[in-house]
């Protein structure tokens, strides 16, 4: 159980390279699922496609495994230089966070858990500013022919027709509400899967001093401290169980809360280029086609995909930083 993996103790070119592949893995296998909440988010009261089974089958069925894949490649470009954005950005505010509060008496389970906010909020809108031109391009991609929405030839075809249409300003069409789904989307994730970890360990039977502080950064990955008796270290499948539970949880709590707001967005940032439609409208044309439940189209997805995304980024950042920890005689030097 190796010490928390601080920013300075990092292979920057190696986190940086690593990552890109390693994230960019879990995009391939997780992709289809955002495709399939994008689809239902987007569905009309008369499209036949209504279920996430049914929006499966009509893909396969008109375009095969690719069909799964729509809008990939601009999501497969864009999210690498964002998420080397969000990573550098959650790391090194995280240190500066910490360092500005060693004056004040606070716990240090206090510290970390305001440090972790203010960092996780801040890289959280930073990457909002590429992550969002490549969510309208890669929607518009995903629903192209669903539900009577245009075709379009590909990534650039859709650049160039949004910004004849709009300007620059069309390529962030619902960047406000990016930003109000994502930030607290983040803090509601962390917080409840900090929190449910924090629990379910003692339901478990291991106490605080044995497992560390769920708030603390190296918990955030459900991996404990080291304890003073080796009998009481978790075991392996115990600290799978408790990240993958308290994923589940986080994600539960967190796709509840901000699953109107990604459906309203989503909406906007897919809707034909010559209409302006405001988010009043879109939210009363979700209640009269199905009530207030249309505010939770594609729930289901998301919820999956946030827990999949959540619990699969968790692992694959702890592993990474662990893989491209310097040792300590490069660190002295």
């Amino acid at each position: 159980m190796a010490s928390e993996i601080n920013w300075d103790r990092l292979d920057k070119t190696k986190f940086f390279v690593v990552g890109a592949g390693l994230f960019t893995g879990v995009t391939v296998a997780l992709y289809p699922v955002s495709v399939v909440k994008t689809r239902l988010q987007v569905a009309s009261k008369d499209t036949l496609e209504r279920s996430a089974f049914s929006v499966v089958k009509g893909l396969l069925k008109t375009d095969g495994i690719r069909g799964l894949y729509k809008g990939f490649g601009p999501v497969i470009t864009g999210t690498i230089p964002a998420r080397i954005i969000f990573l550098t950005a959650l790391e090194t505010t995280k240190a500066a966070s910490l360092r500005m509060m060693e004056p004040f008496t606070l716990s240090e389970t206090t510290q970390a858990a305001i440090a972790n906010g203010i960092a996780g909020m801040g890289s959280a809108f930073l990457s909002q500013l590429l992550f969002v031109p490549v969510d309208v391009v890669s929607q518009k991609l995903m629903v192209q022919g669903f539900s009577g929405h245009a075709q379009y030839s590909g990534g650039l075809d859709v650049t160039r027709k949004l910004i004849r249409s709009d300007g620059i300003k069309g390529l962030y069409r619902g960047f406000g509400l990016s930003v109000m789904t994502y930030t607290p989307s983040s803090a509601v994730w962390w917080a409840s899967y900090g929190s449910s970890q924090r629990y379910i360990w003692r339901l478990l039977g291991h106490s605080d001093s044995e497992v560390g502080t769920p708030s603390l950064p190296k918990s955030e990955v459900g991996i404990p401290s080291l304890p003073k008796s080796e009998a009481s270290i978790p075991s392996l499948p115990e600290i799978i169980f408790v990240q993958a539970t308290g994923g589940i949880i986080a994600a539960a709590t967190a796709s509840c809360f901000t699953t109107p707001l990604d459906t309203i967005k989503t909406r906007l940032q897919v809707t034909a280029l010559e209409k302006k439609i405001s988010v009043k409208q879109v939210v009363k044309d979700l209640i009269r086609e199905d009530g207030w439940k249309g505010l939770y189209r594609g729930l289901g997805p998301r919820f999956f995909s946030m827990s999949a995304w959540g619990t699969s980024m968790i692992l694959a950042y702890e592993y990474l930083k662990r893989l491209c920890a310097k040792d300590e005689e490069a660190i002295d030097r």
